[in-house]
């Protein structure tokens, strides 16, 4: 076999590694061996609370809380984030008022509508989880953004069980994120920003 064939296949098997590795870091998967519904199986029973953190596909993170809501895994959800056009509502409001289009009360929504970043997300769901004795969670959001958000949320949460269902597939992610620029960025900005965390614990 040529030397540039055996180099092209290594180059390829090299990119397939760094891409899956990258995909199962960035967007760990706490449900991922649990059906639809909740179980009795390890990581697949019933939290106090769903969380579902905008930015990003906003509209698809609702629609997933919403879906985990009603498919019984909490009776209660929390929709965080501010607005991003200062001039309208915060994504918080959009996200409650899609729940309750379809049909969630909005006695089980709560809404923190003033976070701008990650970490203010889970500072201020803090507020909530202790008014509530909320004591685990189901957090949601994007795939390239769960580790991130976990990680945060885990820090300023330390009392409170926090486990992952990251959107699988958004308009900004998908299994296939690594065939656009888009995606890279998306990914290494991640990678990059957990990097900073760890340094400086923010």
């Amino acid at each position: 076999m040529p030397k540039i064939i055996k180099w092209l296949i290594t180059l390829v098997v090299f990119i397939a590694v760094i891409v899956f590795c990258i995909s199962m870091y960035l967007g760990p998967n706490d449900l991922g061996q649990c059906g639809p519904k909740p179980s009795f199986g390890e990581k697949c029973q019933v939290v106090d609370a769903i969380v579902a953190i905008s930015g990003g596909d906003t509209v698809a993170r609702a629609n997933q809380a919403i879906n985990l809501y009603k498919n019984g895994w909490s009776d209660k959800i929390i929709f965080s984030g501010a607005a991003q056009d200062k001039s309208g509502p915060s994504n918080a409001a959009v996200m409650k008022k899609m729940a309750i289009s379809v049909g969630v009360p909005s006695k089980d929504i709560y809404i923190d509508e003033y976070s701008e970043t990650t970490g203010q997300n889970a500072q201020n769901a803090q507020t909530i989880f202790v008014e509530n004795n909320i004591r685990s969670v189901l957090l949601v959001t994007s795939g390239y953004h769960q580790r991130r958000s976990s990680l945060e949320f885990k820090k300023n949460n330390v009392s409170v069980v926090i486990l992952n269902s990251p959107v699988q597939t958004d308009k900004d992610w998908s299994f296939w994120w690594w065939t656009s620029l888009r995606g890279w960025w998306l990914a290494i900005s991640e990678v990059v920003k957990i990097i900073v965390f760890y340094t400086n614990g923010t």
